[in-house]
């Protein structure tokens, strides 16, 4: 093997390993992340979206690295940035990636092909849209002399000039990571003690829930329709 393809392969790999590490965090069974020994972790394995994952090195690239080792890479260190400490670390890095979402999903409702698909952009529009509204308050209410500026590292690629089919994969393939970011930081902020108002925690663990169930349906619209 000559040297540049030892590199990629090297690149790939250590991408996929960090893919593994945060799957396992984001499909943690809740009860263990928060601390209970006694309760059984949900296996990566074992989990729909992950299985293929744990099991094959061509199905592991498939959940980030299918966009290349470069870009693997980029959507891992955007994650890791994401690492919040507080409430107001996490509500403020909430809003622009929501807006990041809202603005990949606007460009997909009126790019894609697909019925399901356009009923899926819309309905990210929708509870992002109000999650994003609740959060600008509750910051103006609870942190009125703070700067909620945050620095953010965008997820998405351009998908402006895509249409139909390419632009439902480069969607899914993008939005399956964004996706864990804000599950991950979700779940940091409710087991990691970070809640300082209570409408907090319900809000936290309905955005991790939420976002569960749609990267489960993104990831099994790859496999079906790209045999990803």
């Amino acid at each position: 093997m000559s040297k540049p393809r030892m590199i990629a392969a090297g690149v790939a790999a250590f991408s996929v390993a960090l893919v593994l590490a945060a799957a396992s965090f984001v499909f943690a069974d809740d009860d263990k992340i928060d601390g209970d020994d006694s309760a059984s972790p949900t296996s990566v394995a074992d989990n729909p979206v992950t299985s293929g994952v744990a099991n094959d090195e061509g199905s592991m690239a498939n959940m980030i690295g299918m966009v290349g080792p470069d870009r693997a890479m980029g959507q891992m260190d955007a994650m890791a940035a994401m690492n919040v400490e507080s409430e107001f670390e996490y509500l403020t890095r909430m809003i622009p990636h929501h807006e990041e979402a809202i603005a990949s999903a606007t460009i997909l409702r009126d790019g894609t092909e697909s019925p399901e698909i356009r009923a899926f952009a819309r309905q990210i529009i929708e509870t992002q849209s109000a999650e994003l509204s609740q959060i600008e308050a509750w910051l103006a209410t609870w942190y009125p002399e703070r700067d909620t500026a945050a620095e953010y590292t965008p997820m998405m690629r351009d998908l402006s000039a895509l249409r139909g089919d390419d632009l439902d994969r480069a969607f899914l393939e993008d939005m399956i990571p964004h996706h864990m970011a804000a599950v991950m930081m979700s779940q940091q902020v409710l087991s990691g003690g970070l809640v300082d108002n209570d409408e907090v925690e319900p809000f936290a663990e309905t955005i991790r829930n939420t976002q569960r169930a749609e990267i489960i349906q993104m990831a099994n619209w790859l496999t079906e329709r790209f045999g990803a």
